[in-house]
């Protein structure tokens, strides 16, 4: 439903931190579903680990946090700024991520309060089996 070009007009990130490639589904508001395709032409991928190249939790959290991000990008009523990590909840890793994957991030929109405070519920799968899972909060930053 949206290309990267689309998600670039959405989202402050750029390379090499903007961690989502495409929206196959999108319901502004309310949920998102998005692909990260995991590449070994990435930077983090020369440090983490030499021979056993392997994508860091941070990064698969950020990209969550991105696709969140656009769940609230297109909300009519939210005020105009930067959405920054608040806090992290519950989050969990399953299995490794490692180039040639392709990562499917779900983020529901759970909460907002004050048009300023936000949570989201996330899970990213390789092939269908889940990779991480948990809960990101977010505020606005003016």
């Amino acid at each position: 439903m949206l290309a990267s070009e689309q998600i670039h007009g959405l989202l402050p990130h750029r390379y090499p931190f903007a961690l989502v490639d495409r929206v196959v589904q999108y319901v502004p508001g309310e949920m998102a579903v998005a692909i990260k395709n995991v590449t070994f032409n990435e930077p983090q991928f020369q440090g983490h680990f030499p021979g056993r190249p392997l994508m860091p939790g941070v990064l698969i959290v950020e990209a969550m946090a991105q696709v969140g991000g656009l769940i609230v990008t297109q909300m009519p009523d939210l005020p105009k700024g930067l959405f920054v990590f608040a806090g992290i909840d519950g989050v969990r890793f399953r299995r490794p991520v490692v180039p040639g994957d392709q990562l499917r991030i779900t983020c529901h929109l759970l909460s907002l309060k004050r048009q300023r405070f936000g949570k989201v519920k996330g899970e990213v799968t390789v092939d269908g089996q889940l990779v991480c899972s948990g809960e990101l909060m977010f505020s606005l930053v003016d």
